[in-house]
């Protein structure tokens, strides 16, 4: 009787890990449409993420998106007012 592999146990993990990267992919591409959908969603980010929401930010200037950071200051500047 030869010893068991661990062959069965690295698949399960390795479709597991497949599962999670996946759904990362997809939370983080459903949370950056939230946020380019909605600004008052990134000034909720602004308040308890910064940093995502700079993160955000970079991705849309590497884009050649610009402009976005500058409007959403503006428009809470004139809200606060």
């Amino acid at each position: 009787m030869s010893p068991k592999t661990l062959e069965p146990l690295a698949k399960k993990l390795m479709k597991g890990v497949i599962v999670l990267e996946l759904v990362g992919i997809f939370g983080a591409y459903g949370l950056f449409q939230y946020m380019n959908n909605s600004q008052d969603f990134r000034s909720t980010m602004n308040k308890r993420l910064p940093s995502v929401l700079e993160v955000y930010y970079k991705s849309n200037e590497w884009a050649g998106v610009y402009g976005i950071r500058e409007r959403d200051h503006v428009d809470w500047a004139s809200k606060q007012e």
